[in-house]
Order: C-alpha cells, then sequence, then structure tokens
C-alpha cells in the first residue's frame, strides 16, 4: 500500500489480506502481537465505552481514527494524535478480552503459543498469558503469567513495550475460570541447590551480614 503527499509517494507496511484499516494497520506492527482484533461492534456500543473519555485526550477523535475503515498511515505516525489513538484502542481492548468473544480470540493466541513460553525450567515449555500489573496508562508495561507456576516474568519479545493497561490484572484469571480445561497441572517441582551431591543448608546461600553496617546502627543506638 502507498498513500501519496503533494508530489511524494510513500509506501507503508499494510496488513495482510487486504485489510486497510487502522485495527488492521495497528495490528500488523511490530510489537503488538499480544493484542487481538477488537470487533468494530464492540466499540460501537458506547456502554462498552463508559467513562473513557475521561482517560483519552480528544477521545471522538480517536475513536474515529479506530474505526477508520481505510486508513492511510502517511503523514500520521510521527503525529502525537496516534499515541491517543493507540491508548484508547488499548483500553478498549482490556474490556474486550474480558468479554466471552475476546477470551476467544485470546483462546487462540494462546493455544498457538503468540504469547510465548514460560522462562521458568520446571514449566517445560507452558503457554503463558498477558497481565498488566495495573488498569491505569503509563504505570508498568505487559508481563507474562505462568498458569504452571502462577508466577509472572518479563516478556522476551517485542511485545513487552506495551503498556500493561492493554491487558490489565484480571485477564489471566478470568481466561482460566472460563477455560478451565486451560489450567494446567501446578508446577511443585523445585530447584534443590547442591554441592558434590549433597543438599545445601539454606544458611549457605544466605546474605552475609555488613560488619560495617552493624557497627554504624550500634553507633546510633
Amino acid at each position: 500500500m502507498s498513500c501519496t503527499s503533494g508530489s511524494t509517494t510513500v509506501s507503508i507496511a499494510t496488513p495482510p489480506m487486504g485489510d486497510d484499516s487502522w485495527v488492521g494497520w495497528f495490528l500488523s506492527q511490530i510489537g503488538n502481537e499480544f493484542l487481538c482484533r477488537v470487533p468494530l461492534e464492540f466499540m460501537r456500543d458506547k456502554f462498552n465505552l463508559y467513562d473513557l473519555e475521561s482517560e483519552v485526550v480528544n477521545f471522538s477523535k480517536s475513536l474515529d481514527t479506530i474505526m477508520d475503515p481505510e486508513f492511510c498511515a502517511n503523514n500520521w505516525v510521527g503525529d502525537g494524535a496516534h499515541i491517543e489513538s493507540e491508548r484508547l484502542y488499548g483500553l478498549i481492548h482490556a474490556r474486550y478480552i474480558m468479554t466471552a468473544p475476546g477470551i476467544d480470540a485470546m483462546r487462540r493466541k494462546y493455544e498457538y503459543g503468540d504469547f510465548g513460553i514460560c522462562p521458568r525450567v520446571y514449566c517445560e515449555g507452558q503457554h503463558v498469558l498477558p497481565i498488566g500489573l495495573s488498569e491505569k496508562s503509563y504505570e508498568s508495561t505487559v508481563k507474562i503469567f505462568c498458569p504452571c507456576c502462577r508466577d509472572i516474568y518479563q516478556p522476551t519479545r517485542n511485545s513487552a513495550v506495551l503498556d500493561g493497561c492493554m491487558f490489565g490484572p484480571n485477564f489471566p484469571h478470568m481466561f482460566l475460570m472460563e477455560l478451565p480445561t486451560h489450567r494446567p497441572t501446578l508446577s511443585e517441582e523445585k530447584y534443590v541447590p547442591r554441592l558434590y551431591g549433597f543438599q545445601l543448608h539454606k544458611s549457605a546461600l544466605e546474605p552475609v551480614p555488613d560488619p560495617a553496617a552493624n557497627k554504624c546502627a550500634n553507633s546510633y543506638a
């Protein structure tokens, strides 16, 4: 796909299958692999967008951009308006993936391993789910939650730069509650430190107290 501005023609990346919409363009960008497609019907329902006007600058303009069926990214990517449009889509996305259709869309990505695998050795390549530590924008980036060890980790993919609010802190748990067949057996195997075959006492790995710090503390006692 190419866009023309004045006498200059610029080629931009377009999503597969001839999808020229803003959503299609946005999802095709490197780093957005964790995100699923939110249907336009969901975004047209004002109930689903309740209270987002107070969180996004130029809400109406941003929403119109997101719902544009024939989007051209030329002269737009460098514009600050794209930040608010992407932020609004992320907030809508967090709501959509908590619905039955949204969970099903994320289920397919989960089964394909689009979110990656748990880095913990004893989880044996368990597929993970995206999770945000906050529902508010700009507080933390997305993390991955492992259903096997039930811990969170930093993603190693490009999607690690996504805002955690695009998924929220509740998604993985809703996902596993709605899809009980996707709950793996809890991993109970743990690494045991050994030296020459003998298990180390826990005190062998504990930090050594700093004598200088203790002396300083005693001087103020």
